[in-house]
């Protein structure tokens, strides 16, 4: 029997009344009405008792419409994307379209932060009082810092670490405080670093999309990802170049995997080496090792596995060395978060509002994937267990773990409010899912992206 790959299936001509159009559209309507409800629930919730700690829940955002030198670069970046992107990444070139939707994901971000000007969209960003920045001075001696780290993780002693400080492993701030060694120091130069190197994370998608499902879905993907709505919390966020390192880690296991790239070895122990750092960047990815799983799953090889695995021990043994406890850091955290900072934020509101935030991040569009994707999910269990996966379920599950990370997330109640940042991760992941889509309504998938990033960044203040 002839197996009919799904994303041909979606190129072909579908008549808007058709009921699977009908249920994408209500996907996206379930994203609505869960917002909706979010804002409602946390504002009447909030306003007696202050304890969600975030001014327009659920985000952490403030009602506040502005403009800015953004405000003509976004619309026109939208429009480019929403009119040539998807004729562009069916025709170019392999190669142009990875630096295209590069230089694409690089401007979308960069006119989406200066809606709220160069200051305080970027250069000031990670300058304020929680931020990594605020502490770069008590680094002079790296390896006195790194000693006592976590005497400083929980509030009360003298010296405690502001709340991003204390939140990460110190592989978060080291950067910051190896960018200003290099003379890379400021605000501006941290903003900058955290674009360009968040930006690269939707060329390590298309790579991995390309190399476990195929070519042809990478190309319908990789519009989506350019033009996504949670690019507002990439900017001058370090949670973008965290997001970067995960998603390279992940293409570099898939092109290991599957031997698709001049030296697998090399491959295989850049991917070790880059999640080692991620889970030294911050706590919660290593929920990374999901999406990872899935990669050596699809792919039915452990052989990269002992290669990954020393790399994997390189950027923990190194902080080990230096005198840095991870574990009991980790559990210091948790006490500290309880202690205010972030446990009296309701688990009962967060628990649902959380993915009321992914859903603003990550898009209509996306919504309508991830409802065709748990459509075709069953097959592609199915597939794996008879070993018949084709390129369409590749792509399924790749997604479907990367949502499973985020649930788990979710469920761990670490993460309650602020996930539109702190899940950039993980919503990078389910992007793809938009390429399931059919070819005919594509543009209005990615017109209402453009829609929902640019009214939430003119109308809200967004801020960690």
């Amino acid at each position: 029997m002839k197996t009919v790959d799904r994303t041909e299936q979606a190129t072909e001509p579908v008549p808007a009344h058709h009921p699977r159009h009908l249920r994408d559209l209500a996907a996206a309507g379930v994203g609505v009405v869960l917002v909706a409800a979010a804002v409602l629930v946390g504002r009447a919730f909030d306003d007696p008792a202050r304890t969600l700690f975030v001014h327009w829940p659920p985000l952490l955002a403030s009602w506040y419409p502005h403009v800015g030198p953004g405000t003509w670069a976004a619309p026109t970046v939208a429009a480019a994307v929403i009119a040539y992107g998807p004729v562009l990444a069916d025709r170019l070139r392999w190669r142009t379209l990875l630096l295209s939707s590069y230089a694409a994901a690089l401007a979308w971000v960069f006119s989406l932060a200066l809606i709220d000007g160069w200051g305080r969209g970027i250069a000031e960003r990670l300058t304020t009082k929680h931020e990594y920045l605020r502490v770069i001075s008590r680094f002079d001696d790296i390896g006195a810092a790194l000693h006592g780290f976590n005497e400083h993780i929980l509030i009360g002693p003298p010296g405690n670490w502001p709340a991003h400080v204390a939140g990460h492993p110190p592989g978060a701030t080291l950067t910051f405080v190896l960018l200003d060694r290099v003379g890379l120091g400021g605000g501006a130069w941290a903003g900058v670093w955290c674009i360009v190197t968040g930006a690269s994370a939707a060329v390590a998608v298309l790579i991995a999309v390309r190399t476990l499902a195929d070519e042809h879905t990478a190309r319908r993907a990789a519009p989506f990802l350019v033009l996504a709505p949670v690019a507002i919390w990439a900017g001058a966020s370090a949670d973008g170049y965290f997001t970067a390192v995960a998603a390279w880690s992940i293409a570099l296991l898939a092109l290991a995997a599957t031997r698709t790239v001049r030296s697998p070895a090399a491959a295989a122990v850049g991917a070790g080496l880059l999640f080692g750092l991620t889970c030294y960047l911050s706590y919660g990815l290593t929920l990374i090792a999901i999406v990872l799983l899935a990669v050596l799953v699809l792919t039915r090889t452990p052989r990269p596995l002992p290669l990954f695995l020393l790399g994997a021990l390189v950027v923990p043994v190194a902080f080990t060395l230096a005198g840095f406890n991870w574990w009991e850091a980790y559990h210091l955290l948790v006490e500290r978060y309880y202690q205010g900072a972030g446990g009296v934020r309701p688990y009962s509101y967060w628990i649902w509002a959380n993915l009321a935030c992914t859903a603003l991040a990550v898009g209509p569009a996306t919504l309508a994937g991830l409802r065709r994707t748990a459509s075709d999910f069953p097959g592609t269990v199915r597939a794996l267990r008879t070993g018949t996966t084709s390129s369409p379920q590749g792509l399924v599950l790749l997604v479907s773990t990367a949502l499973l990370a985020l649930l788990v997330a979710d469920l761990s109640g670490m993460s309650k409010a602020e996930t539109e940042r702190i899940w950039q991760p993980f919503m990078l992941w389910l992007l793809p899912a938009a390429a399931l889509l059919p070819t005919p309504g594509r543009r209005g998938w990615l017109a209402a992206q453009a829609i929902v990033a640019l009214t939430v960044n003119h109308l809200l203040w967004t801020g960690w």
